[in-house]
């Protein structure tokens, strides 16, 4: 392989390396599949551009050309011309694709799902930095400042997370450049003449030193080391994450104004979900004497747009002294003021004040802003809630179901606000909620049967293992699947509300936690939740549970008259069953909310537990499915490399180390040579077995064309092999596989591009192999028919 190939090779795998630092951001990372193929082609584009040889300038853009073409046929080929030339509408997908990818960048936590838009700013991102590094690297022999893309790509990936393994991510990238600087040396001493990696030969001379390259790679690992190791024991460690505690920080104005975003929590809580230990998060202690209806709620998102739920850019203000009363709250309804006293874990840093709603007042010290649509409050300039302690005052407010099926309808604001769902939104959606609520009166009822269809009903089960759905079809997806935990309940319940015209939000913070003997109540990560919030006009915002066996079923979604009206019994599961149930008898006293709360046997459950028992082979295979894949494709790319493969092995061996005895020395001799005589076969020369070593050298120099150097390297080999063949002590002979390699560099050199890519990826002395199999094959047989007993002769026949 030449100097240059091998850097083209080495800029490639640099750029992959460096590309790591990518992985922790995105969940699947089997786009970085596509990355290596892509980078691949590029490369090798790249190659044969400065094979011809093109400009520097052209072999740039014919680079630059087939990466465009590669993303247009990748994600744009619906818009292009033949599905592969980029045309005005492919570039304008390219920006819708672009857009969306920022958006999507925005709004989910780390790791985010890989959307369309987010695969095409990674692979885009890894290409640019892979034509720019191979172009500094390779096009232009200046492999330094190749550096500074690579550092780009790993910056900005370590600056958006704090991945524990960072130190590992940050070895791999180093790692890549400094084989990048490593081989651009090699390259250049090349060019002085060969690079001597051994030791002197003379008995007791001193040790001759090192090839450089072994020099630079001792230097390149004590760097590294240093460079991965004072940073671990000298920096303070960060953490993050939103209900966990971090402080994810958000954008705050400052003065009286300024506006507030913040970033999704749902995957951080889910991870909450999943804790091994349950560390408590807030001490709580209030005057209300009933704590299960004890939410306290961090955070509103109140902006769908049919892939997830996130919160509004909203304006901020100072904090009020008394707050104002709640948006839709009417006079008549009965509330009374509770008021409460949270403190905060030392480690739990989070940048909204987690509090009952509505909220009327809140004594908190430090620096904070109150957010007046969701009425929450959030920390100013890095302020969070580590340690702290503050006092809330709320409202409990209880309105009645009467109240509730009264509500008058929405203004037309709140409409406009809070029942707008995207045109992208699954049918299945806003159908599934006609089905369940059909002969309701009134928004009420709607509401209810809605909840009661995914606690009670509707044969959901509540799984935390389950990912947090993304796309335009992860609602129906949770419709159709029916597991989830307290993400999709919500997110199903507050669109399918929306569709039916009832205002909906989804609120984020904690569920009522566990009473202490000190008369406080424990709230732990476990206790993170979520759950939808529905607007009625009088009432204001209203807490509903749809969510089984979480929280607490509100008391005014719950008739206290056996088979009243209000609410109307929910509707069964589609697709449930008319015939009699064998356990009908065990669950006619169950009430919804028993079962509810898993009280009581279930048959739904029953058959569910029945089904996973004996689909646990079905099970297995769906998680092996993708393992099996990628080995599959590994396989697949593998089969028509293996000749290349086999060859490359081959003649390592071949050309590599042998003992210093007269064995040793004959065997590598008539190894190097067998190996010349195969290489000449593989670039068209055929071996011609009744030649001597001299004469068949001559012919493979006349065939191939060969420079005097090289000439003289393919006689110095037949030197070698006449003297072990006929010398009655035959002495080695210094530097017979730089010889060899001289030629096949000098052969891969001279021929067409044809001609070389068959000597690489199909050598014709791979036929050997064959004779090889076919010989070991007719051993065996004879040794098996030797080893077989001879038949016996009839007794009483004489030979």
């Amino acid at each position: 392989m030449s100097g240059r190939a091998r850097l083209a090779l080495t800029a490639a795998a640099a750029t992959l390396l460096a590309s790591c630092a990518l992985l922790p951001l995105v969940t699947p990372w089997t786009w970085m599949f596509q990355a290596i193929f892509l980078v691949a082609i590029q490369t090798g584009v790249g190659a044969a551009a400065r094979r011809v040889p093109l400009a520097r300038s052209l072999t740039v853009a014919a680079q630059a050309l087939v990466t465009l073409l590669m993303l247009t046929l990748v994600f744009a080929r619906e818009h292009a011309i033949l599905g592969l030339v980029p045309g005005p509408d492919a570039f304008r997908y390219f920006a819708d694709l672009l857009q969306q990818g920022s958006e999507d960048v925005s709004q989910y936590a780390i790791p985010a799902p890989v959307t369309d838009g987010i695969r095409l700013m990674l692979l885009g991102g890894v290409l640019i930095v892979g034509l720019l590094v191979d172009t500094l690297a390779v096009t232009f022999r200046s492999a330094a400042p190749a550096g500074l893309p690579l550092l780009a790509l790993y910056s900005v990936a370590a600056g958006l997370t704090d991945n524990p393994a960072e130190w590992l991510l940050f070895l791999i990238a180093a790692a890549g450049y400094l084989m990048l600087l490593l081989a651009e040396g090699r390259d250049r001493l090349a060019q002085w003449g060969r690079v001597f990696g051994g030791v002197s030969r003379t008995p007791g001379a001193p040790d001759g030193g090192a090839a450089p390259a072994r020099y630079g790679g001792r230097i390149s690992v004590a760097v590294l080391g240093i460079a991965v190791l004072v940073p671990y024991f000298a920096m303070p460690s960060i953490q993050g994450g939103l209900l966990d505690g971090t402080g994810a920080g958000v954008g705050v104005g400052n003065g009286n104004g300024g506006t507030i975003s913040a970033v999704n929590p749902l995957v951080s809580l889910r991870d909450s979900l999943n804790v091994d230990e349950d560390r408590q998060v807030l001490s709580v202690r209030t005057s209300t004497d009933d704590v299960s209806d004890l939410y306290l709620r961090i955070v509103s998102l109140d902006d769908f747009d049919g892939t997830t739920w996130k919160p509004a850019q909203r304006h901020i203000t100072n904090v009020p002294d008394t707050f104002p009363t709640p948006a839709g709250l009417g006079g008549d309804i009965k509330r009374t003021t509770v008021r409460t006293t949270i403190s905060a874990a030392d480690w739990y840093a989070q940048d909204w004040l987690p509090m009952p709603y509505p909220p009327s007042g809140v004594k908190v010290a430090g620096t904070w802003r109150y957010e007046p649509v969701g009425m929450t409050l959030v920390g100013d300039h890095g302020q969070n809630t580590r340690g702290e302690t503050y006092q809330v005052t709320s409202l409990d407010v209880r309105p009645t179901a009467e109240q509730l099926a009264a509500a008058p309808e929405p203004t037309a604001a709140m409409k406009r606000d809070y029942t707008k769902v995207p045109s992208s939104l699954p049918s299945v959606v806003a159908q599934t909620a006609k089905e369940v609520t059909a002969g309701s009166a009134n928004h009420y009822e709607e509401a209810v049967k809605l909840q009661d269809y995914f606690a009670v009903t509707g044969g959901f089960q509540y799984d935390t293992q389950v990912q947090v759905g993304r796309g335009e079809g992860a609602i129906a997806n949770f419709l159709k699947q029916k597991r989830g935990f307290c993400v999709h309940f919500s997110f199903a319940m507050a669109a399918m509300a929306r569709t039916l015209g009832i205002p909906a939000r989804v609120a984020v913070g904690f569920a009522p936690g566990t009473p202490q003997a000190d008369g406080t109540v424990s709230v732990g990560l476990k206790d993170a939740h979520a759950w939808p919030e529905l607007y009625f006009e009088g009432v204001g915002w209203t807490r509903f549970e749809p969510t089984p066996t979480r929280g607490t079923t509100p008391s005014y979604t719950v008739s206290d008259t056996p088979g009243s009206s209000v609410p109307n019994e929910a509707l069964p599961s589609k697709g449930a069953s008319a015939a009699p149930s064998a356990m009908a008898s065990e669950i006619a006293g169950c009430t919804p909310q028993l079962r509810r709360q898993d009280a009581c046997a279930s048959p739904s459950s029953a058959t569910a537990a029945a089904r996973d028992d004996d689909n646990w082979w079905g099970w297995l295979l769906a998680q092996l499915t993708l393992p099996l894949l990628v080995c599959a494709a590994l396989a697949v790319l593998a089969l028509p490399l293996s000749p290349m493969l086999w060859r490359r092995v081959l003649r390592v061996r071949r050309l590599g180390g042998y003992a210093r005895t007269p064995e040793g020395v004959a065997a590598h001799t008539l190894a190097v040579w067998q190996e010349l005589i195969d290489t000449a076969w593989d670039f068209g020369i055929l071996p011609d077995e009744s030649l001597t070593p001299r004469n068949a050298a001559a012919r493979i120099v006349r065939l191939g064309h060969l420079d005097p150097v090289t000439e003289a390297s393919v006689h110095r080999v037949a030197d070698a092999v006449e003297q072990v063949l006929y010398a009655p002590r035959p002495q080695p002979t210094a530097g017979l596989a730089e010889d060899v390699r001289r030629v096949v560099t000098t052969l891969g050199a001279t021929v067409s591009t044809p001609v070389y890519l068959r000597a690489t990826l199909a050598p014709r002395s791979l036929v050997r192999v064959v004779w090889a199999t076919s010989a070991g094959w007719a051993r065996l047989r004879e040794r098996a028919a030797a080893a077989r007993p001879a038949p016996r002769r009839p007794s009483g026949q004489r030979g």
